[in-house]
């Protein structure tokens, strides 16, 4: 590796940071709202009115396509790992649906006046790497001059239509898992500041870079109702949807959820990322009562974030047993109940 691209601070040339650049989920509506009415494709099993991780479009031989995107700023200063997060990130909504990723394009923007190419022949490179890890090709992409640096992909994907996960699914009693722990927005902040001790930097790399094949795995489980992975909304942003879509309210165990360990000691420095505030601010009415520490951490911005399952509670034991044999010792931090009037989802 060449000096250039070691000496390159990509964290320096963006405001925001990895999946935290996401617009609030507030301002999202707004955005997406629209008096013109939308086009009837009977094909398009999931779309924009869903709030879903990708569209999903019928092929008519019991097969349907998966079609994502996603990109965003850098979250770490090394390029080829931003390549590697970035790549992971975006393969993820084709996972979260259960489907099996195909084909991936490449979306680039660079500030070709501040940042050398070999830079971003390295993000690019870190990308390669990732999608062979998923067994796809980047195939191509696109790329523009760009005040900051951006990256991510457009990625399709197949799934067989009866094994099609949604986040929209769950039902009362169901049982919820997380498969990656939260945190890495807290830990992304504390590097920033500089304050980021190398063993953490290491399980935030960790985390962010490991792919979330699980979720082809979950799509041959019938008994698991809905999922969606959790990224920039956080896991009370991503679970809301997952409730709001349902028709349900949900009660969290706080002490159970998955966290990365060194939190409080993050937390007592104030590492928090601006977008957990943006979080909070856009859905914090529909919580109940928590304390700022339960706030930092279940609104935290994850960037290449695990898969949230909503399991049906009389095969739980079954998925827990499944999950060992993959690897993982798997444990309900929650569970889905009836539409609650008093609040979407309830903290204890």
């Amino acid at each position: 590796m060449d000096t250039v691209t070691t000496e390159v601070k990509l964290t320096q040339y963006s405001h925001g940071a990895g999946c935290g650049c996401k617009i609030s989920p507030a301002i999202l509506d707004k955005i997406l709202h629209s008096n013109i009415a939308a086009i009837p494709d009977a094909r398009l099993l999931v779309g924009n009115d869903k709030r879903d991780d990708a569209a999903v479009l019928d092929m008519g031989n019991g097969t349907a396509l998966i079609s994502t995107t996603d990109f965003f700023m850098p979250i770490v200063d090394d390029a080829y790992d931003f390549g590697r997060i970035a790549s992971a990130n975006a393969i993820s909504d084709v996972y979260a649906m259960g489907g099996k990723p195909v084909l991936a394009i490449a979306i680039l923007g660079w500030p070709i006046d501040k940042l050398p190419p070999e830079v971003a022949q390295r993000v690019l490179e870190g990308s390669r790497a990732v999608c062979a890890e998923a067994g796809i090709t980047l195939a191509g992409g696109h790329s523009i001059d760009c005040p900051e640096p951006v990256f991510g992909l457009a990625v399709n994907g197949i799934v067989d239509i009866p094994k099609l996960k949604q986040n929209s699914t769950a039902t009362a009693g169901c049982k919820l898992y997380l498969t990656k722990a939260l945190g890495v927005g807290i830990l992304s902040t504390a590097q920033k500041k500089g304050l980021l001790r190398e063993e953490d930097a290491a399980i935030a790399l960790k985390s962010m870079t490991t792919l979330n094949k699980l979720g082809e795995v979950f799509g041959q489980m019938p008994y698991i109702k809905a999922m969606t992975d959790v990224t920039g909304f956080g896991l009370l942003g991503h679970l809301s949807e997952m409730c709001e879509g349902s028709g349900v309210s949900a009660v969290i165990e706080f002490d159970k959820v998955p966290v990365i360990a060194s939190l409080p000691y993050y937390l007592e420095k104030k590492c928090f990322p601006g977008g957990t505030t943006r979080n909070w601010n856009s859905y914090g009415h529909k919580i109940g009562a928590v304390t700022d520490e339960q706030k930092y951490i279940l609104a935290d911005p994850q960037t290449s974030g695990g898969l949230l399952v909503a399991v049906a509670e009389d095969h739980a034991t079954e998925f827990e047993e499944t999950m060992r044999g993959h690897g993982y010792e798997m444990r309900s931090f929650g569970k889905l109940v009836q539409l609650q009037e008093s609040s979407l989802i309830e903290v204890m």
